[in-house]
């Protein structure tokens, strides 16, 4: 799968089944694999945080640059990042807008391959073959048993997510921040 993440002007749409992007709210009972090569920003990034198991090159980059357009990441990325990363790791990406390299993703625990350039769908592949060799029934129970721990905080994060967006969708920074990413220039911040 490839995903550039979210079209300012289109914005985000849920699917039936999985919410935005068609995964991100999909129970899985087999794990999903994240191959990343290149830039996994915004809706990208929050893509590679609903799953399980992250391969990143070592031209991958990470962050949640929402915040620069006065937006918040609302396909996960607010409850998920501090899950996947160290907190304040996470805080950082959330309130700077800024990006991590795949050799310090891979440092945090973010990606537990860290590969060559052109290598992270090969590697991802044989982490998958690694996955099936196991016993079906064990791998689908230990995806059901993870899913459980994280169903709690999953709830209330979609719910904390929702009350955000709609904050933001008022705001007349969000206009002026989105406005000035189409016109390629520094926002003007009103802090309403």
């Amino acid at each position: 799968m490839f995903c550039a993440g979210t079209d300012m002007r289109a914005g985000v749409h849920s699917t039936d089944r999985g919410g935005q992007y068609g995964i991100i709210r999909r129970y899985r009972t087999k794990p999903l694999i994240a191959a990343v090569e290149g830039a996994a920003l915004g809706g990208g990034f929050e893509v590679v945080l609903s799953c399980d198991l992250v391969v990143a090159s070592k031209t991958a980059e990470f962050g949640l640059p929402e915040v620069k357009r006065s937006l918040v990441p609302i396909c996960g990325g607010l409850f998920r990042a501090p899950k996947a990363l160290p907190r304040n790791v996470a805080r950082e990406l959330l309130l700077t807008g800024d990006s991590i390299d795949a050799k310090r993703a891979y440092k945090l625990g973010l990606a537990s391959i860290l590969s060559n350039a052109g290598d992270a769908l090969d590697d991802a592949v044989g982490l998958a073959e690694r996955i099936c060799s196991n016993g079906p029934v064990a791998v689908r129970e230990t995806m059901r048993f993870l899913a459980s721990l994280d169903a709690p905080d999953e709830a209330h994060g979609w719910d904390e997510t929702l009350e955000s967006e709609d904050v933001i969708r008022n705001a007349e920074d969000t206009r002026e921040g989105v406005m000035a990413f189409f016109e390629k220039r520094p926002p003007n911040w009103s802090g309403r």
